[in-house]
């Protein structure tokens, strides 16, 4: 486990753009305190599949915690103050969380970054996120903490437009993308995940998305 802890780290941080970068095996020190604290999460909010305005049902499962959690329906997207499948406030952000996306904020150059709203995806194999960008935040000068466990994924960065050209970006167990300023509304997304289990999630990938929502 140490050794690929120490391989998934080799690689040097990767811009890109004006004010996007992934920070490589950023995450990696805070693993042994943040896995712990998503169990206490999944148990208070269990992850869900939740529903488009559209009607589709997204392949990814997902939970939250913060003073606000991001989810869809029928009747639209947007950011609660509770879990609306348990009638109860979202689980609190643990520090270890609130730090690592401080400290990884800071990194990639925005300093003072206060989340609020953690999004936490689940991942299996096959599953995916089409390009969006992140605009149900009220503050878009803070910046999107994007912090990837488990499964290898190819994150897609595109432009200002749905129709830009995208840069394919593998993230490994570890890696952190950063973006904000110039680059904050870009479409970004995932493509389909392959099924190659690792060492420490088997076949699941989890990603923190920390936002400034409120």
């Amino acid at each position: 486990m140490e050794t690929l802890a120490l391989f998934e780290a080799a690689a040097p941080d990767q811009r890109l753009g004006a004010a996007a970068m992934v920070l490589r095996g950023f995450a990696l020190p805070y693993v042994r305190e943040v896995m712990p604290a998503l169990a206490a999460i999944e148990a208070q909010s269990p992850f869900r599949h939740m529903v488009t305005p559209g009607g589709f049902t997204m392949s990814v499962a997902l939970t939250n915690c913060g003073a606000l959690g991001w989810t869809t329906d029928r009747s639209g997207y947007r950011y609660t103050s509770t879990d609306p499948d348990t009638g109860q406030p979202w689980p609190g952000m643990p520090a270890v969380f609130a730090r690592l996306a401080r400290e990884a904020a800071t990194a990639a150059g925005f300093d003072a970054f206060e989340p609020d709203a953690c999004l936490v995806n689940r991942y299996l194999p096959g599953s995916r996120m089409s390009l969006h960008q992140d605009k149900n935040e009220r503050d878009y000068d803070a910046p999107i903490v994007s912090v990837s466990l488990g499964m290898r994924a190819v994150f897609l960065f595109g432009g200002h437009k749905r129709t830009d050209p995208t840069v394919k970006v593998p993230l490994l167990h570890g890696d952190v993308v950063v973006w904000g300023g110039v680059d904050r509304m870009r479409y970004h997304g995932v493509m389909p995940l392959k099924d190659e289990p690792h060492a420490l999630l088997g076949s699941r990938r989890i990603n923190f998305t920390f936002r400034k929502a409120g």
